[in-house]
């Protein structure tokens, strides 16, 4: 149980990006865990009036639950911050780096983050040649939750060259990211606040991550934790926690990895950092909590005191200055 005291809530939700369902859900966990709790909380669909809302509300501290463009790339952040509000999860920069693959790379990578390597290609070359030898992974260069990821095999039915009308995320985007396909499993580890909880192997129906499988029940099954090496869950859980440390993140985030486990540590990579993870029933960071003895409720209290506490010591910092 948290020592919070009892406080006006703000759960902002939904907005229009492809995640929206996800989010609604996300927030609706939230809201109601909240509730349970004995705080008062205002659900917000968000629109494009949610400033006029959200100053109406005049909440002691928002709720981000949203996930995707705007709610995760800084846009909703900046507008926030212009309003004076306390909010959870990442702030303004961090969320438009990390929001962007590639701007991730390059904070990440120097500091001795392993990430694939690749580039950004613009979609009209895909219908010419291949940008890399495959197999390659294409994928939005600033969308969340495996949307719009394809993976470009010899044999596989997009064509090759790539057709323009094979169905992918070339119809979509004018530009992707274009990385080595790097086999193996896929690993996620949470952060939250200064602590990396544990690792979760993802083991999906289809042979991949993708957004279905993610938030569809039955189709990928959460090895918690992960049946892995010890040397190999420890390297996951140091990397994730150095990269939110890196990027700035606060709250809690969650590291995605692919690993070829026929390389040992040399074959693990953080493929991205997500600001914003999913709140729900499905989702990886409630999971990793309950299996370190934090309920759903204690989890979203936890994310709620950060917020509050970082605010506090940047009001600190600023008066300081």
């Amino acid at each position: 149980m948290s020592d919070l005291p009892r406080l006006h809530v703000a759960v902002l939700m939904g907005g229009w990006s492809s995640e929206r369902p996800v989010s609604l859900t996300s927030g609706e966990g939230v809201a109601g865990a909240l509730e349970a709790r004995g705080h008062t909380v205002t659900r917000i669909d968000m629109s494009r009036d949610v400033a006029l809302r959200l100053a109406e509300a005049a909440p002691d501290v928002v709720f981000n639950a949203l996930h995707g463009t705007p709610g995760e790339d800084g846009t909703v952040q900046g507008m926030m911050d212009l309003m004076g509000l306390t909010y959870t999860h990442s702030g303004l920069a961090t969320s438009v780096i990390a929001i962007d693959k590639e701007l991730t790379k390059q904070a990440l990578v120097p500091h001795g983050i392993p990430m694939p390597g690749g580039r950004v290609v613009k979609t009209a070359e895909l219908y010419s040649h291949d940008p890399l030898p495959r197999p390659y992974v294409l994928k939005p260069v600033n969308e969340g939750s495996s949307v719009g990821v394809a993976i470009v095999t010899a044999e596989g039915n997009y064509g090759n060259p790539i057709s323009p009308d094979a169905r992918g995320p070339w119809q979509e985007f004018d530009e992707l990211l274009a990385e080595p396909f790097i086999r193996g499993r896929e690993l996620t580890t949470a952060v939250l606040g200064d602590q990396a909880l544990m690792v979760t192997e993802l083991k999906p129906e289809t042979g991949f991550y993708d957004f279905d499988a993610k938030y569809t029940d039955g189709l990928t099954e959460h090895v918690c934790p992960a049946e892995i090496p010890d040397d190999i869950a420890q390297a996951c859980k140091d990397i994730a926690l150095r990269a939110h440390k890196l990027l700035g993140c606060k709250g809690t985030s969650r590291s995605d990895f692919r690993w070829d486990d026929e390389r040992g540590v040399e074959g693990l990579f953080l493929l991205e950092v997500n600001t914003q993870p999913g709140m729900t029933p499905l989702s990886l960071v409630p999971e990793q909590a309950r299996h370190l003895g934090m309920d759903y409720p204690d989890l979203v209290e936890a994310i709620l005191a950060e917020a509050i506490k970082d605010a506090a010591a940047a009001k600190t910092r600023k008066g300081a200055g």
